[in-house]
């Protein structure tokens, strides 16, 4: 091989390898940011992540708020009427956040298998649901349109051996 072949290969290689760096930060740095939508059935099952940001959602279970009087700590129960996941807030709640709405939920799960939010996302009107616990509820049987119709009835029941 000559010299102008044996330098061109060299700064082919080094570009080759040069890219492949990059790609690898790139896909690193994409992984650590993603945050996953898991259904509160998926979180008891153990298929979430504990210690990294995930997104959860469902219907907050009535009776389950609990807000602490000396700080912004609020407690309440996500379900998709198959499993609940506790979860802890330290912050102001949207106004629209109320028992027995869908909402979306973003934070980290800990070992306990509480979810510790770093953000809760409420309904936006009364008609609204988001995608997610639409699915999840689509998925088990429930449209939200019967989900809507059952809550207004006051039909919405949870076994006492369900709760947590």
């Amino acid at each position: 091989m000559n010299a102008v072949r044996k330098r061109r290969l060299m700064i082919v290689l080094g570009l080759v390898a040069l890219v492949a760096v990059t790609v690898t930060l790139m896909l690193f740095a994409l992984r650590q940011n993603i945050n996953l939508f898991y259904s509160p059935e998926q979180i008891v099952g153990q298929e979430a992540p504990t210690g990294r940001q995930i997104r959860a959602g469902g219907i907050v279970e009535k009776g389950s708020v609990d807000r602490n009087q000396d700080s912004l700590v609020v407690t309440f129960t996500v379900t998709d009427f198959k499993a609940r996941v506790p979860v802890r807030f330290d912050g102001i709640l949207p106004d629209l956040f109320r028992e027995g709405q869908g909402i979306v939920v973003i934070g980290t799960l800990d070992a306990s298998g509480t979810l510790d939010a770093s953000q809760v996302l409420a309904k936006h009107d009364e008609n609204y649901m988001p995608k997610e616990v639409a699915d999840v509820l689509d998925k088990e049987g429930l449209s939200p349109e019967d989900y809507r119709a059952a809550r207004a009835e006051g039909k919405l029941s949870y076994p006492e051996a369900d709760r947590p």
